[in-house]
C-alpha cells in the first residue's frame, strides 16, 4: 500500500501582509529562518501570516542574505480562534519559566498575556526591560503562533504591578469575568473551579500566582474583583497553572 506523504509549507510572519498581489519583505530573523536554517530561496512557496489573522499562499520571490521577499498569493484560513477569549494574568516567574508559560498560553489560544509583578515576584518592571525580556516574550509568541497554525499572535502586554491589575479588573478594563487561581485552604471564599456559578462568557481573564505563591492580602484584594478558583486538593507547579487553567476555561464553557 502506498502512503500519501502531505507537504506542509512553512510558515513566515509578515506584519506588513494585508493583501493578495502585494509584494512584503519578511522581518529579518523571519528571512534568517528561511535562507539560513531551511535554506529556501527564489520560487519557493511558503505561507505568510500577518498577526491579526490574515495568511495566504505566497511564492518567495527574491532571497539574498539581505532581505527576503514574497509575493502573496490567494488568502487560506488559518486555525480558527477560539469563541473564548481568554487573558492570562500571569505573575512573571523565574529564569526562562515564563518563556514556556508564554508559548503554551499561545499555543493554547490565548487571546493576550499580561505579565504581573506580584509581593513574591523576584523580577522587576526595571530588570524587565533592561533585560529586554518582553522583545523575547514578543518573539516567543510568534514562534509559536507559527507553529500552532494561528495567524493572530496575541499580545504579550506590558508587565503591571498586582495592585494596578486589580484595578483594571476593578474598573472593568479587562472584559468578562476574572477568575484567580489561589492554593487548596488559601480562602474560604474559594470554590473549586467545576463549581464555579459564571454563565458562559465571551472573555475571561485568569489570574495566576508566583513560585511562592500569594500573599494572604493579595488573596484579600483579589476576593473583591475575582472568584477565587481552586483545581483539586494538590499543588500545582506556577509554570503549569496558565495552560491548566486555560484549558479548564476552555472545557467548562465548551470552546472544546
Amino acid at each position: 500500500m502506498s502512503r500519501i506523504i502531505r507537504f506542509v509549507h512553512p510558515r513566515f510572519f509578515a506584519p506588513e501582509a494585508q493583501t493578495s498581489g502585494d509584494l512584503v519583505t519578511l522581518p529579518l530573523e523571519e528571512a534568517e529562518h528561511l535562507t539560513r536554517v531551511l535554506r529556501l530561496g527564489t520560487g519557493a512557496a511558503v505561507r505568510v501570516f500577518n498577526g491579526s489573522g490574515d495568511e495566504f499562499e505566497s511564492v518567495v520571490e527574491a532571497a539574498s542574505k539581505d532581505a527576503v521577499q514574497v509575493r502573496l498569493g490567494h488568502p487560506r484560513a488559518p486555525a480558527p480562534e477560539a469563541l473564548l477569549q481568554v487573558t492570562l494574568a500571569q505573575a512573571v516567574l523565574k529564569g526562562d519559566k515564563m518563556d514556556d508559560v508564554i508559548r503554551d498560553a499561545v499555543m493554547i489560544g490565548a487571546a493576550a498575556i499580561r505579565p504581573v509583578l506580584t509581593a513574591r515576584t523576584e523580577s522587576s518592571a526595571a530588570i524587565i526591560e533592561k533585560s529586554r525580556r518582553q522583545d523575547r516574550w514578543e518573539r516567543i509568541a510568534i514562534s509559536a503562533a507559527k507553529q500552532c497554525g494561528r495567524a493572530v499572535v496575541p499580545p504579550i502586554l506590558e508587565p503591571v504591578t498586582f495592585e494596578d491589575l486589580i484595578d483594571f479588573l476593578l474598573h472593568k478594563w479587562l472584559s468578562g469575568p476574572s477568575i484567580m487561581l489561589v492554593e487548596p485552604g488559601a480562602s474560604k471564599a474559594a470554590v473549586p473551579f467545576s463549581e464555579l456559578d459564571v454563565e458562559p462568557p465571551n472573555a475571561v481573564t485568569t489570574v495566576i500566582g508566583p513560585e511562592g505563591g500569594w500573599t494572604r492580602e493579595e488573596v484579600e484584594a483579589a476576593a473583591v474583583v475575582c472568584r477565587l478558583v481552586t483545581m483539586g486538593r494538590r499543588t500545582l507547579r506556577a509554570d503549569a497553572m496558565g495552560l491548566i487553567a486555560i484549558s479548564a476555561a476552555f472545557s467548562r464553557w465548551k470552546e472544546f
